[in-house]
C-alpha cells in the first residue's frame, strides 16, 4: 500500500519544518561566534588604547608645560572612550551575544517537537504496512475459508490492524498540526529576535560612535590648542635636569680647582 496523498503531504511539511531548522541552528551559530569575535577585538583594541593612553602620559611628564597639558588632556580623552568603549562591550554581550546564544535551546526544543511527530509518522507508515501484510494474506475467496471458521478471524484481525492504522494517523496528524502551532510561533519570533538583535547592534555602535566622535573633538582641539612658540622659550624637565646635573659638575670640578691650588 502506497502512502496515502494526506501522508506524503505532511512528510514533504516535516522536511521543510527540518531544513528550516537547520538553517537556523546554523546560520544563527555562525553569527553569534562572529559577533563574539567581533566583542573580543573590541575588547583587544581597549586595552591596546588603555597602554597608549599610560605612554602618552608618561611621555607629557618629560615635556614642557604647554605641551605637557595638551598631552595630558589629551589623554585624559582617549582614556574616555576607552570607557565608553567598554560599555560597547558589556552592551553588545548582553543584546546581542546572549540573545543570539539562546537560539541553541530553542532548536534543541523543536528539534524534540519534530522527534515527536517524526516518530508518530513512522507508527502510521508501520501500521499501514501491517495492515498491507495482512491484507495480502487474506485468502480471495472469503465464501470457502469462512466454512472452516478461518475467514472470519482474518477479518477480525484485519478490523483491528484497521482501527490501528486510525488512531495512528489521528495522531500523526494531531502532533503534524502541533509541530506547525509551533513552527509558526518560531519563525515568527525568529523575525522578531532577529529585527530586535540587529537593530540593537546598530544602536549600540551608533551610541559609540557619537560619543567617541565629541571626545575625539575635545581631544583633537586639545592638542591643537598648545602655544609652541611660548614652549620654545620654555626647557623640558629633561633638560632641566640635565642643566642641574651640568651645574653640579661645574660646582664640584670648581671645588675640586680649589682644593688643588690650597695644596700648592
Amino acid at each position: 500500500m502506497s502512502r496515502t496523498p494526506d501522508a506524503r503531504a505532511r512528510d514533504n511539511q516535516t522536511r521543510q519544518i527540518q531544513e528550516s531548522i537547520t538553517n537556523v541552528e546554523k546560520h544563527f551559530g555562525e553569527l553569534c561566534q562572529l559577533f563574539a569575535a567581533y566583542v573580543r577585538k573590541t575588547a583587544r583594541l581597549r586595552d591596546k588604547a588603555d597602554l597608549l593612553v599610560r605612554e602618552v602620559s608618561l611621555y607629557a611628564d618629560t615635556e614642557t608645560p604647554n605641551l605637557k597639558n595638551g598631552l595630558k588632556n589629551f589623554a585624559d580623552q582617549l582614556a574616555k572612550i576607552q570607557d565608553y568603549r567598554q560599555a560597547e562591550v558589556e552592551r553588545l554581550e548582553a543584546k546581542v551575544i546572549e540573545p543570539l546564544k539562546c537560539y541553541g535551546t530553542l532548536v534543541k526544543l523543536k528539534r524534540d517537537d519534530l522527534k515527536t511527530t517524526q516518530s508518530a509518522r513512522n507508527r502510521e507508515a508501520k501500521q499501514m504496512q501491517q495492515l498491507e501484510r495482512m491484507r495480502q494474506r487474506s485468502p480471495s475467496d472469503r465464501q470457502i475459508i469462512s466454512q472452516v471458521g478461518v475467514g472470519r478471524i482474518t477479518s477480525s484481525v484485519v478490523c483491528m490492524a484497521e482501527s490501528e492504522l486510525q488512531r495512528a494517523t489521528m495522531d500523526a496528524t494531531r502532533t503534524t498540526r502541533q509541530l506547525e502551532e509551533t513552527i509558526d510561533e518560531f519563525e515568527k519570533q525568529k523575525i522578531r529576535d532577529i529585527k530586535k538583535i540587529f537593530g540593537e547592534f546598530v544602536t549600540i555602535e551608533m551610541t559609540f560612535h557619537a560619543k567617541a566622535l565629541e571626545v575625539y573633538t575635545t581631544a583633537f582641539q586639545h592638542i591643537q590648542n598648545v602655544d609652541e612658540e611660548e614652549d620654545l622659550e620654555t626647557p623640558t624637565p629633561i633638560s632641566q635636569r640635565k642643566r642641574l646635573v651640568e651645574d653640579e659638575e661645574d660646582e664640584e670640578d670648581e671645588d675640586l680647582e680649589d682644593v688643588t691650588e690650597d695644596e700648592n
